[in-house]
């Protein structure tokens, strides 16, 4: 997905510049400066005013038929691993705001590279149907899983249930991260602190039976006082204890989504400055800038993998 693999030919020459000013733009775009910085670089290159951010706008324009051709590329089935977990973003239509959901799928193979596999945005946010047909997308298209170790996920039902229809023989591991702000939810206020911090001890064990030990007495301590949210946890225990059959390097990437949520808020940082998006083209071009350029930063710096018979 690096810069040098996209196909630029798509783009149309304009009459008062050459195509590989338009290229140039593009790349810039893409390589994560704003259309308005573009801007602002290309002044001295091609005169003040030439092109504005709006221009740049246009230009960018042209990068949904690369987008599209993403969404269609064919994928390898070499992953070990995947991360999916979904973000909200604003979106204009023709009447209001509207706030959708992106869907993302993250993977690490089994040579240890990493990339965001690829995004979808959904209509009806992170239900269980919008999860299966975008991850039946990822299976049709190579991703059939065969390698596949553990799938960490967000605590979403509707992502839990079609991980078990696409991919059923693969481990689920929920975050960490959202199971605990879940059990602070069914927390009363003043044991919050207390019960979390204790709570933390399981995943920060050194294996998986003194994690289950931490657990056992986190239990103990408090079942009485607080009877949802040991529930809550207990529910789940024997997925979120997934991650520590792996490698004790990966402990960390794997038992939360936190991986593909610092993906987003780079996003978000990219995007702080628009109100919202003007439509969903504009949003999946915006995206597929800073994945680009996320997934071409980790090229080189692939994780170290231990290797499975």
């Amino acid at each position: 997905m690096g810069v040098s693999k996209i196909d630029f030919s798509c783009l149309d020459a304009y009459s008062r510049r050459a195509p590989d000013i338009d290229c140039s733009i593009l790349k810039m775009f893409i390589n994560g400066i704003s259309t308005r910085l573009v801007s602002e670089v290309m002044d001295p290159l091609l005169g003040h005013r030439i092109i504005s951010a709006a221009g740049v706008s246009r230009i960018t324009k042209s990068l949904t038929s690369i987008v599209n051709k993403h969404h269609l590329r064919k994928l390898s089935d070499e992953y070990l691993y995947l991360i999916m977990d979904g973000v909200y973003f604003n979106v204009k239509n023709p009447i209001l705001k509207k706030r959708r959901c992106v869907l993302v799928v993250y993977g690490i193979k089994t040579n240890g590279k990493r990339e965001l596999i690829d995004f979808q945005l959904a209509s009806h946010g992170e239900s269980q149907e919008a999860w299966e047909l975008f991850l039946n997308r990822l299976y049709h298209r190579g991703l059939e899983g065969k390698q596949l170790r553990l799938i960490v996920r967000d605590g979403n039902e509707g992502l839990k249930n079609a991980i078990a229809t696409v991919f059923p023989m693969v481990a689920q591991q929920p975050c960490w991260a959202h199971k605990l702000r879940n059990v602070a939810n069914k927390l009363h206020k003043h044991t919050q602190g207390a019960c979390i911090s204790q709570a933390r001890l399981i995943y920060n064990a050194s294996n998986a039976n003194t994690a289950l030990k931490c657990f056992r007495e986190w239990v103990r301590n408090w079942q009485v006082a607080e009877p949802k949210a040991v529930k809550c946890l207990t529910d789940d225990i024997d997925d979120l204890l997934n991650f520590f059959k792996e490698p004790e390097h990966l402990w960390v990437k794997l038992r939360t989504t936190n991986i593909i949520e610092r993906c987003f808020r780079e996003v978000r940082r990219r995007t702080r400055p628009m109100s919202c998006f003007q439509n969903n083209d504009s949003l999946h071009r915006i995206i597929f800038a800073v994945f680009n350029r996320l997934n071409k930063s980790w090229e080189l710096k692939p994780f170290k993998i231990t290797h499975y018979s």
